[in-house]
């Protein structure tokens, strides 16, 4: 829930910006309903703020002349920094609150000369980012948290839901957090286990500062730490593949991530545990090498039923 404070004034810098907005324009820009924007246009008007309003089909909201709020002052080549990075973060669905997106959006763009302005509004209307929303939707105040905890090295207590649907508390060390493929980690130690630990923070339901610090270890790298979890996680399936090619080969069609790979004399075995096959057959399909499926059968049979496939759409 974005706070009524943080909505008046994103509210005022968007007619600062814009001079004459209407209530859905605004209720869009806001992800709100125009009943809400109407009860804090009245908010503003009761603290003495002059906003006037056109009523009818083309009517708007607008600052009365000659009211102005203190201005930031950028360089040229901040505000155009500001705005492609906030435009960035908007289309991408980055936990941070789109009140406080437009927020900034507004205020940069309100201090901006004529020239740079309509450069700016060029790229906004101009650009078009082309991506998928985030697989899974967190609470912009954890990533917040856990950034305060982990730049003063405080402790945090957290209540966790895992992938199988059980809950569970514990105290925890928040040695970094790392975004990849669309989630978002945090890595540390952790109190209930005794040992380092990687946790989703989507799955977080509960989390609180401490007032406990902790020592982090110098040579603690978080993104590696998360990317060797998430490579050698628990699965339904243990594959193992022989990969026959040089390493060279390998290291461009499989990610830091994709599991354990071992130099042998047969070639390079590929080793990790998965839930779901399918993904791992139209992978193996793309690789310029030779490859020998160990385990397990059922992999074995998902490619099989892709070549029966793939044979009968060549047929006539």
């Amino acid at each position: 829930m974005y706070s009524p404070t943080t909505r008046l004034l994103t509210i005022l810098e968007l007619l600062q910006a814009h001079h004459r907005m209407s209530g859905s324009q605004i209720a869009q820009r806001l992800e709100v309903e125009v009943r809400t924007v109407r009860r804090y246009i009245v908010m503003l008007q009761d603290m003495g703020i002059p906003v006037e309003a056109e009523r009818g089909p083309e009517g708007a909201y607008y600052l009365r002349r000659g009211y102005k709020l203190p201005p930031l002052m950028f360089s040229d080549g901040e505000a155009v920094a500001l705005t492609l990075g906030l435009l960035m973060m908007r289309a991408f669905q980055l936990p941070v609150e789109v009140a406080a997106v437009e927020g900034a959006l507004a205020k940069t763009e309100r201090v901006m000369p004529e020239k740079l302005l309509d450069q700016v509004r060029g790229l906004q209307a101009a650009i078009t980012f082309s991506v998928s929303s985030p697989p899974a939707q967190l609470q912009p105040k954890f990533v917040s948290l856990l950034s305060t905890a982990v730049q003063q090295s405080k402790r945090v207590f957290l209540r966790y839901l895992t992938f199988g649907g059980d809950e569970s508390s514990r105290a925890f060390d928040p040695y970094g957090i790392v975004y990849h493929e669309g989630y978002w980690y945090t890595a540390g130690y952790c109190h209930l286990r005794n040992d380092l630990r990687t946790f989703r923070i989507d799955r977080i339901r509960v989390l609180d500062l401490l007032d406990q610090s902790f020592t982090r270890p110098t040579d603690f790298d978080a993104l590696q730490y998360v990317l060797n979890t998430l490579a050698t996680m628990p699965g339904t399936y243990a594959i193992e593949i022989v990969l026959h090619g040089t390493m060279d080969q390998v290291s461009q069609v499989l990610s830091p991530m994709a599991g354990m790979l071992e130099q042998t004399a047969d070639g390079i075995i590929w080793r990790r545990e998965v839930h779901e096959l399918s993904w791992v057959a139209h992978l193996i399909l793309q690789f310029d090498f030779p490859v020998t499926i160990r385990q397990p059968i059922e992999l074995q049979d998902t490619m099989q039923q892709l070549a029966e496939k793939a044979l009968n759409m060549t047929r006539r």
